[in-house]
């Protein structure tokens, strides 16, 4: 029989924005202090590679048309991006079968050549224990203000690979309202689901609670800090935030169960490694009474297909 604990650690930590080198170092010490807990599934947050823009809803001139300070917020957004080949994304996979880890990172992602070389995609991607590269999503529809910066995603990535044994699976922050996209994740067969934030407020916390109870497996929601001081200097930001030491990402990170309950709950406003064992045999258990991609779905009712074709 496979082994049905496994070590979990959300990061719950703050980039460094728009500085890929610097946050990819500090990444290097967020996995070495995981690592050094025997972590064997560590789970950091949306675009956190290099910085969700939290900017987008704090500043006052970003739908400017032909603005100058936006345009230069997206040449340094793009510049610190990175590419799903490229050197950022070989070494998180190198760093992962070094310590015989599963990561799953969320990047502001970019293509070095040919079609869409000039969009930038909000993405995701899972490194399992042995350094490979199992899952690439692009977010399936950017939310509201999001949509000034990022392409339309694809179904490539909608599914869960083994990670030590516990098939692990992901969506990006607004996907987790998307039904489709769930049902998507639930066929898959996860285990455990990471849900990535930029900042798990109430309504996040409604979500990532509802899909642990409707995919009877377990949560991990992640957010991350982010600073008023973090914005691009070029962004006006609304009167009512004048400390640099706003915060205007407060994480929120939490452990949910297949049962819907809480197992770590959420933690606002500071930097930490968030770290928990799990009994992966507990989602069975729940899945006795509803099990969302078998005996509760009803194929002979309805049909759903998935087109994981990449753009």
């Amino acid at each position: 029989m496979k082994p049905t604990i496994i070590k979990v650690a959300i990061a719950q930590y703050a980039p460094v924005h728009f500085n890929k080198e610097a946050t990819l170092q500090k990444l290097r010490s967020i996995i070495e202090e995981a690592a050094s807990q025997k972590v064997q599934l560590l789970a950091v947050g949306e675009t956190w590679l290099s910085g969700y823009p939290a900017w987008l809803d704090y500043g006052n001139n970003i739908s400017q048309w032909d603005g100058p300070e936006m345009k230069q917020a997206f040449i340094e957004m793009f510049e610190s991006s990175i590419t799903v080949s490229g050197p950022e994304a070989e070494e998180v996979g190198k760093l992962a079968a070094q310590h015989n880890m599963g990561i799953v990172l969320g990047i502001n992602e970019k293509v070095a050549t040919g079609p869409g070389n000039g969009t930038l995609y909000n993405s995701l991607l899972i490194f399992n224990e042995h350094g490979e590269l199992s899952v690439h999503h692009r977010k399936l529809m950017p939310t509201f203000t999001e949509k000034l910066l990022y392409g339309l995603g694809d179904g490539g990535g909608l599914e869960a690979t083994p990670i030590h044994g516990a098939r692990t699976g992901a969506l990006i922050c607004w996907e987790h309202w998307m039904p489709l996209a769930r049902q998507a994740m639930h066929n898959s067969g996860e285990d455990i689901h990471v849900a990535l934030w930029p900042n798990v407020h109430e309504m996040l916390q409604v979500a990532s609670r509802h899909y642990a109870f409707e995919g009877r497996s377990f949560v991990l929601a992640v957010g991350q800090i982010m600073k008023a001081s973090d914005v691009p200097k070029g962004i006006k930001l609304t009167a009512d935030i004048n400390n640099p030491d706003t915060l205007l990402l407060k994480g929120g990170s939490c452990i949910i169960g297949p049962d819907g309950k809480y197992i770590v709950e959420p933690i606002f406003g500071e930097e930490k490694l968030i770290v928990k064992e799990l009994d992966i045999s507990k989602v069975y258990g729940e899945r006795m009474a509803m099990d969302t991609s078998g005996h509760y779905n009803r194929p002979d009712v309805f049909k759903f297909k998935v087109k994981k074709i990449r753009h």
